[in-house]
């Protein structure tokens, strides 16, 4: 292998091969992946985009290990999840991936603070250093004065920055994203896309983000299409 071509492996994150994903219900095979091959470069800001139906949000679950493949390979970081068994698979998610979600998923019950520590009781970091995590992370997302109230005290704006606080406390590799401003108003969809745009450029982090939204998808560094499970270069290509 080249010098060049070792550097362009090493400089890879998410490298997908003929991956097949399908479904049963009842009697019936649905096919809602097939034959998907995608690279995806480490510090890559990339947005999924298709219909309704097309297996965005499929693939996207598959990139983070929440769901297996039928047949093919998915190798993140040089590690094929597809071979995992759901233990290891568990572990894996917890050291590797940062979720966000279009409705937050924060625990009602639990502080913006409490919400973001969570993935970090995973962690062997003391209380002490779990409490610095924390802080740092919501004074990153402009949130520090916010960390004692709870999320029905918040704004949907700020109840996403506190989602984006807790999939970013553990420093993962991969950040994935399903229609994060999907729930969100205009001005308050903007700021939270500001801040990936942040997360991405200072930080360095891999974004993978599935949306509808144009305005939304034309912020990621590479835009990827789906239709009816297949990728392709440019929807208009797809009929």
């Amino acid at each position: 292998m080249s010098a060049h071509a070792e550097h362009a492996d090493s400089d890879l994150l998410i490298r997908i091969d003929h991956l097949t994903k399908t479904y049963t219900r009842g009697d019936q095979l649905i096919q809602v992946l097939r034959d998907i091959n995608l690279e995806v470069r480490k510090a890559e800001f990339v947005s999924l985009m298709g219909p309704s139906g097309s297996g965005k949000s499929t693939l996207l679950n598959l990139i983070a290990g929440i769901d297996q493949p039928s047949s093919g390979t998915i190798a993140i970081g040089g590690v094929d999840i597809a071979t995992l068994d759901e233990g290891a698979l568990a572990d894996w998610r917890a050291a590797n991936v940062g979720f966000i979600f279009q409705f937050y998923n924060l625990m009602p019950v639990l502080t913006a603070f409490e919400n973001v520590e969570l993935p970090l009781l995973l962690t062997n970091l003391t209380r002490k250093e779990r409490k610095a995590h924390v802080e740092a992370t919501l004074e990153m997302v402009r949130l520090a004065d916010r960390m004692d109230h709870y999320p029905n005290e918040l704004s949907g704006g700020q109840q996403q920055r506190v989602a984006i606080a807790r999939a970013l406390v553990t420093d993962p590799a991969l950040i994935v994203a399903d229609e994060p401003t999907g729930d969100l108003d205009r001005a308050t969809g903007e700021e939270v896309l500001l801040l990936m745009d942040e997360l991405h450029r200072d930080l360095g982090k891999t974004i993978v983000m599935v949306t509808h939204d144009p305005k939304a998808a034309m912020r990621a560094s590479r835009m990827i299409h789906l239709e009816k499970g297949v990728l392709v270069d440019d929807p208009a290509d797809a009929h």
